[in-house]
């Protein structure tokens, strides 16, 4: 997998706003973000976009990007290219003949990975809606539509289900990241091409951290904001059984006890829209809290938050994408799942058993998991080094198909 950046990565990541170069295909990249707050959903755009722009390549085209998606306002943007532009989606922008209709006239085809894990029901009808629509304008445009690697589901309702179908069974291909997500996409649309991979951000660029004292143990800790807050509507609505406040606060105070061990504090979402799914101001609380840990700065891009977490001993954390992070750079991780997205991954596709599911642990119980784990490092760092080894072949089956569709649709 691909750790050091390129020249074109480590430039200043800018949206090109001049007319791109000529191309032969136009590609949107639909529910992408060029600076999304959130550094999972800006992973997977840096992954998706790298291997995309393989793909072309392998299919002998040359390629332009749209990314559609939210921007989230007053943020710097981290996507680089002269082959990248930028449709910001709002609700004036999905209207009838609104700017996302008219831009969808001049694509090829659309890769659509629904921020990663949108594509469900569990996030509400608002959200729900905006991912469904946007695939039903792209297909009654006529524009072929992939569903790039994703989670699939769940849907627990109508008319959330049926619609989800049509829309599935509609698309050029559905690419699943989980078992369980390719099986629920199965099922609900038998007729639909698919294809197994893996989540997009194992491709994420870094550059690997050199430790700084060699005798202390860097650990650390990604406190999820949302879990912490008990989610969205602060009643626990993933059922998780883990008080994960609870939680934090006895596992860092576990982990500080241990000698020549410094606990850091890594955050991965930042939302001043959303303050309850801020990592950083809990980070800020507990480093107040608790002497000797150390709040690390938010990070700028989603290739510096890999490459710091790759200096680390061991993390533990909330985040599905710090924990890819940690993992694609073979660093000992413990996930904390509030939803099947992580078994799917990292039990389904990985075959790592180490995470604190979302029920079957009490909180004490989970806590002591953790440690056992933190013991155990050096077993976990070969399970690691094991799985990895056909991660990239699941991606380079993903971008074998799309460089087969780019072939097909590229403008001649």
């Amino acid at each position: 997998m691909k750790e050091a950046l390129t020249p074109d990565e480590t430039r200043d990541m800018s949206i090109n706003t001049a007319t791109p170069r000529s191309a032969d295909l136009a590609v949107g990249l639909l529910w992408h973000s060029v600076n999304s707050g959130n550094l999972g959903v800006g992973a997977l755009t840096v992954s998706n976009l790298a291997l995309a722009r393989r793909a072309a390549a392998a299919a002998g085209v040359k390629a332009r990007f749209r990314i559609l998606g939210f921007e989230d306002v007053g943020e710097p943007h981290y996507v680089a290219g002269d082959d990248v532009e930028l449709l910001a989606l709002n609700t004036k922008a999905m209207v009838p003949g609104g700017s996302y209709w008219r831009s969808l006239g001049d694509l090829d085809c659309v890769l659509d990975i629904g921020g990663g894990d949108s594509f469900t029901d569990i996030y509400g009808s608002k959200r729900f809606g905006f991912l469904w629509l946007t695939k039903a304008m792209a297909i009654a445009r006529r524009r072929p539509i992939v569903l790039s690697p994703q989670t699939i589901g769940p849907f627990s309702r109508q008319p959330h289900s049926g619609l989800a179908s049509w829309a599935m069974n509609q698309s050029e291909l559905i690419v699943a990241r989980d078992p369980l997500s390719f099986d629920v996409a199965g099922r609900m649309a038998p007729t639909a091409k698919r294809l197994q991979a893996v989540d997009v951000a194992f491709a994420l660029p870094f550059t690997r951290r050199k430790k700084g004292d060699p005798a202390l143990l860097e650990v650390g800790v990604n406190v999820s904001g949302l879990l912490f807050n008990r989610g969205y509507s602060g009643a626990n609505e993933f059922g998780m059984q883990v008080d994960y406040a609870e939680f934090t606060h006895k596992l860092i105070s576990a982990l500080a006890s241990r000698p020549n061990v410094r606990v850091q504090l890594i955050t991965h979402v930042h939302s001043n829209a959303l303050p309850m799914d801020d990592d950083g101001r809990i980070a800020d609380r507990l480093a107040a809290e608790v002497p000797g840990v150390v709040r690390v700065p938010n990070f700028a891009s989603p290739s510096e938050a890999k490459s710091y977490i790759s200096g680390l001993d061991f993390l533990v954390a909330g985040r599905m994408h710090a924990c890819i992070a940690a993992f694609s750079s073979g660093v000992p991780v413990v996930p904390v799942a509030y939803s099947r997205k992580f078994s799917g991954l990292f039990q389904g596709v990985l075959e790592y058993d180490h995470i604190v599911p979302v029920n079957g642990l009490a909180t004490d119980a989970a806590v002591d998991f953790t440690m056992d784990r933190f013991d155990r490092r050096a077993s976990l760092v070969a399970e690691i080094a094991q799985a990895v080894q056909h991660v990239d072949g699941l991606l380079d089956g993903y971008v074998a198909e799309l460089a087969q569709l780019f072939r097909r649709v590229a403008r001649r």
